[in-house]
């Protein structure tokens, strides 16, 4: 019994693959390995967005965790008063169609969709998402403590969208693979590269985007100094990326700022 009860420690203090030299020592991980990402954006009703949060965080994150799945976090767009932005990942395709189920067809959502659909006009902006490679994956921060966090979730969490030509997705991740450094110079910490996982949609009763494929790398800023400093860095790299030929559009910025209880934030080294 000692013997599980020490390897069942150990285990609980691994973490996932982190960005080199990107996550401060004060950010614990869990142990979990999550291969499918969503990238969810929906559109809500006008004034209605502060109240969408308070209700989606209120009951939504521990029920997904509960399941196996975990939110990685949620987001306003100060740029889009419309819209309320969450990740949330899966360990595999197999379990999102479990896990979606299980939660759609359970009583945690039959109690309350009723509320949350009414204050949506569109849930249907997902990108179906996987890591670029083993080291890119979204860190699963610690949750927010409601002690020694009392003001919430801190910083500014960036999303940079590609939309990219069929066939050139790894060529486009070398060919921003400097960019990505700069960013970081400026003060950025990388939270994950993802890539259009093209896979059958096994949960259709929530559809996703099939126009990609798509490429988003995440980052996590300290305040609006740092991001006025990495603005002008991406919007180079992403004209340069416009004019190489290898993207369907231009790419879009995404300036999101993480709700009070939202695990991707920023969290200060120790």
């Amino acid at each position: 019994m000692k013997l599980c009860l020490i390897a069942a420690i150990f285990l609980l203090s691994i973490g996932v693959p982190l960005l080199q030299g990107q996550t401060p020592p004060s950010a614990k991980l869990t142990p979990h390995d999550f291969q499918v990402v969503e990238f969810r954006r929906y559109t809500v009703r006008d004034g209605q967005r502060e109240n969408f949060a308070k209700y989606f965080e209120a009951y939504f994150p521990e029920a997904f965790q509960q399941l196996g799945a975990i939110a990685f976090g949620d987001f306003t767009e100060p740029e889009h008063p419309e819209h309320f932005t969450w990740m949330r990942g899966f360990h595999d395709m197999d379990e999102r169609a479990k896990v979606n189920s299980a939660f759609y067809y359970g009583p945690v959502w039959k109690e309350h969709k009723a509320t949350l659909n009414g204050l949506m006009t569109d849930s249907d902006n997902v990108l179906l998402l996987r890591p670029l490679n083993s080291t890119s994956q979204i860190p699963v921060l610690e949750a927010v403590d409601p002690v020694t966090e009392p003001g919430g979730a801190k910083g500014i969490v960036i999303a940079q969208i590609f939309w990219v030509k069929k066939g050139q997705i790894e060529v486009l991740a070398s060919a921003m693979a400097e960019d990505f450094a700069k960013y970081r110079e400026s003060g950025a910490r990388d939270a994950g590269v993802l890539v259009t996982l093209e896979a059958t949609n096994n949960f259709p009763q929530l559809p996703v985007r099939t126009d990609g494929p798509y490429l988003v790398w995440l980052g996590m800023i300290r305040d609006e100094t740092v991001l006025n400093k990495l603005k002008p860095i991406a919007q180079s790299a992403a004209q340069r990326m416009q004019q190489s030929g290898l993207l369907q559009e231009a790419p879009e910025l995404v300036v999101l700022t993480p709700n009070p209880r939202s695990r991707l934030r920023w969290i200060a080294s120790k």
